[in-house]
């Protein structure tokens, strides 16, 4: 059975973020841009921050640890977070990248 960050800091004796996380970037899209399709993630509780935030950095482009570390507190919290966004093509390619690392993922 693998923990979240939460559990293991719990476990840990030591106190969990009670606030989110600040975003550090700001991320805009051009309404020229082709942007056709959005990939969501969702949360599954079976995936630690670590594996969820290198998931992010290996397969999405131009991904920091900082933005996959915002990404995933969002995705625990909320329940979902937008990954991605771009052509359809490249959003196809990246939830089955992320979907064959074990997550589940959605493109809309």
């Amino acid at each position: 059975m693998q923990l979240s960050l939460l559990e293991f800091a719990s476990m840990a004796g030591t106190k969990p973020p009670f606030a989110p996380p600040v975003p550090t970037e700001t991320t805009s899209i051009d309404t020229g841009a082709e942007v056709d399709a959005r990939v969501v993630v969702f949360n599954c509780e079976c995936h630690t921050y670590d594996q969820v935030i290198a998931l992010f950095c290996q397969h999405i482009p131009g991904m920091n640890t900082t933005k996959a570390f915002e990404l995933a507190w969002k995705i625990d919290h909320d329940g979902e977070a937008i990954v991605f966004a771009g052509t359809l093509a490249q959003a196809e390619e990246i939830a089955e990248k992320l979907a064959g690392g074990g997550l589940r993922v959605a493109v809309q």
